[in-house]
């Protein structure tokens, strides 16, 4: 199901053609430092991911983590979506684009249009981020974005603290 599109990207959901893009994205050093190891060693673990993560999202509240792809060609190049954590009342936006379209201002249109379509189409009114202390590059496309500092968070009461931004 299609999301959104800008004049250079399609964005919709993620099923299980997209297993292999996944498997590429879930490795990427940058996803293991900022995001953490989902443990996708193989395609079917790729798979895993999607039926249990973005896909359970979809069933379960309607939206999470869609696929972005260049709309010419069909490329697939990040995921970005407005991602809903049980232990977590806000919801909040995710992103990780592959190295090679990294400052090309993707992640930014990409964002957009999924800001845009969680409050419109979904009626979300209040979005957070959240995002490691070092993670400067996400922390600039926030603010960019228009999210300010909010505090400090986890995401699970052992876990390690994240900075926390709102709109």
């Amino acid at each position: 199901m299609n999301v959104a599109e800008t004049a250079r990207l399609r964005i919709r959901w993620l099923d299980a053609g997209d297993a292999a893009f996944i498997f590429t994205l879930l490795n990427e050093p940058a996803w293991i430092r900022y995001i953490g190891d989902k443990n996708v060693r193989t395609h079917d673990d790729a798979l895993r991911y999607l039926r249990d993560g973005p896909m359970a999202m979809y069933a379960r509240v309607g939206f999470g983590l869609y696929l972005v792809e260049l709309r010419h060609t069909g490329e697939p190049i990040g995921i970005c979506g407005p991602i809903k954590r049980d232990a977590r009342e806000d919801v909040d936006i995710g992103f990780a684009f592959l190295p090679a379209f990294w400052g090309r201002g993707y992640a930014y249109e990409a964002a957009m249009a999924v800001l845009a379509y969680a409050r419109s189409a979904l009626g979300l009114s209040r979005i957070v981020a959240i995002l490691s202390h070092d993670n400067r590059r996400s922390t600039a496309l926030l603010e960019r974005l228009g999210f300010r500092p909010a505090g400090i968070t986890t995401l699970r009461p052992d876990g390690e603290e994240l900075l926390l931004y709102t709109t």
